[in-house]
């Protein structure tokens, strides 16, 4: 499938559909069963041009487990959603709980992942904030066995149609994806920006918008972690773009005739 988009943004990634499935993919990248990984891992195996597949024993984290759309995984954290309110705040070394686990999982933790179970990530102020973060969460668990990251270019008519395309662009690039995303919109807010994993923002947010009747697109990568592994894996500073693929049909159509063949657009790429 080619993306105009794509090519009138000269963008570097190919855009990644996403595609739940209960067919798997033959030699697609996946996770071994019940082995840590992050799901931006496979975001930017796809990027570059490979297939990835996850189900409910191989999508990496709890929170990539959450954001695939295979139900609230953060039960399945270690010592439970109370230890994964407590990680992403203040830490597990205020509780007993939390300390008898820390001691469990040392061995099985690398040092900066055990300070961050111990000391917590910090995102969120208290781990009551952090319950507050998962009950507004679009948690969804999705009756397909296999969720499928799959270049765009290599989903055929026969395919089903992607639930969300993601792209992955620079600064420039997504100010000029989010025009078109309200481009032939009669309102101003086409486009979302929640605070969420990355996982999630391509995810279950943008399932959620492929389910409403004017679905719109969301921005994200606003997780640091999420930034610091896709950082590592594709040496650039992107944001990701992830479109319901309603709107994405929508904003393919609409590139002939837009900015996109004006000077102004033409001149900023001019300064890269």
């Amino acid at each position: 499938m080619k993306s105009d988009i794509k090519d009138a943004l000269a963008l570097t990634y190919e855009p990644v559909a996403i595609l739940p499935s209960d067919e798997k993919p033959a030699d697609a990248k996946q996770f071994k069963p019940g082995r840590w990984g992050c799901v931006m891992f496979m975001l930017a195996a796809a990027a570059k041009g490979q297939t990835a597949v996850f189900d409910r024993t191989t999508y990496g984290c709890p929170g990539g487990g959450v954001g695939l759309g295979f139900g609230n995984q953060y039960v399945n954290f270690p010592g439970g959603q109370a230890c994964f309110c407590h990680f992403l705040s203040t830490g597990n070394e205020h509780w007993e709980t939390g300390r008898q686990v820390s001691a469990q999982i040392k061995p099985h933790l690398q040092p900066d992942r055990y300070d961050d179970f111990v000391k917590g990530e910090r995102y969120l102020q208290s781990p009551e904030r952090v319950q507050s973060f998962i009950d507004c969460l679009p948690i969804v668990d999705i009756p397909e066995q296999y969720v499928i990251f799959k270049p765009l270019r290599d989903v055929s008519e026969a395919d089903l149609k992607p639930t969300v395309v993601v792209f992955l662009g620079d600064m420039d690039q997504i100010a000029a994806m989010s025009i078109l995303a309200n481009y032939h919109r009669p309102s101003n807010d086409n486009v979302i920006f929640p605070f969420a994993a990355g996982c999630q923002s391509i995810g279950i947010y943008a399932f959620a918008e492929a389910r409403a009747q004017q679905p719109k697109a969301v921005l994200g990568l606003n997780d640091i972690s999420a930034r610091l592994a896709i950082k590592r894996l594709l040496k650039t500073d992107v944001m990701s773009f992830a479109v319901p693929y309603a709107l994405y049909t929508e904003m393919e159509a609409n590139v002939a005739g837009s900015f996109i063949q004006r000077h102004t657009w033409q001149q900023l790429r001019a300064l890269n």
